[in-house]
């Protein structure tokens, strides 16, 4: 049986993936949505945005890697309406390889991972199994193998993969689902700044679409475009000889 989805919070949603899909469930039957961002300036636009559509919708400037505090902010939405669906969308690119860039992308890409599903998987067990919820962990199509361009990006993206993966399995027998989700290039801040080629890049809102009809027919790993996700997959089961000098040619981002 599909879960019902009314309540949602949704991390990283001032832009790209999150604010489409912020969006998209203000125009298709949400009553609370709960954003979160560190964008000043957009966070509150796009809670505008929402509101637009009739839909109860709060902002709030928060770092997902500020774990107490995150973890505090989810259990208030969770008390104001009872939590659905959390969507831990929010990540960064790491630009250049220097030891701060690649701190900065483990702990937003991992640990905010982390910090956003554990409280709701803890809210959530103290549920009747029947009204028990989902989180949808965003990962990426370069989380499928290891990437000489953004090896810190795509490192952080597998382990997130990965890890959503087991424990989708981990929690189907609590009735708490979890869907992986793995975009190719979408239009975003971050996609802006790419130089290397972004074949079959996508809107937000399409790529938004893809990600709610998934979670909605409860996919445990949603990827995106087809072309894409065929041609990462190949790449992850290539033998490493074939497969390092494949990706040593391969653009950098710059």
């Amino acid at each position: 049986m599909k879960k019902q989805i009314k309540n949602i919070l949704i991390t990283g949603a001032s832009s790209g993936i999150g604010e489409a899909l912020a969006l998209y469930y203000a125009q298709n039957g949400a009553e609370n949505l709960f954003l979160c961002g560190r964008d000043r300036l957009r966070v509150p636009r796009v809670e505008r945005l929402c509101r637009k559509h009739g839909v109860h919708a709060e902002g709030r400037i928060i770092n997902v890697r500020d774990r107490e505090n995150f973890a505090n902010w989810m259990r208030i939405c969770n008390k104001e309406a009872p939590l659905d669906l959390v969507i831990a969308n929010a990540g960064v690119s790491t630009s250049a390889e220097t030891g701060c860039n690649i701190y900065n992308t483990f702990e937003t890409n991992v640990l905010g991972v982390l910090n956003t599903i554990h409280p709701a998987i803890n809210i959530y067990r103290k549920r009747p199994e029947e009204q028990r919820g989902i989180v949808a962990i965003v990962s990426s199509l370069a989380g499928y193998h290891g990437m000489v361009s953004c090896p810190s990006y795509s490192a952080s993206k597998a382990c997130v993969k990965a890890y959503g993966e087991a424990l989708r399995g981990r929690l189907c027998d609590e009735n708490i689902q979890v869907n992986v989700i793995c975009p190719g290039f979408v239009r975003s801040r971050i996609t802006a700044q790419n130089t290397c080629p972004m074949p079959f890049l996508m809107d937000a809102d399409k790529a938004a679409r893809l990600i709610a009809q998934g979670i909605e027919n409860n996919r445990g790993l949603i990827a995106f475009p087809f072309p894409m996700r065929m041609a990462a997959w190949f790449g992850s089961v290539l033998p490493e000889c074939v497969s390092r000098v494949l990706f040593r040619h391969l653009p950098y981002k710059v």
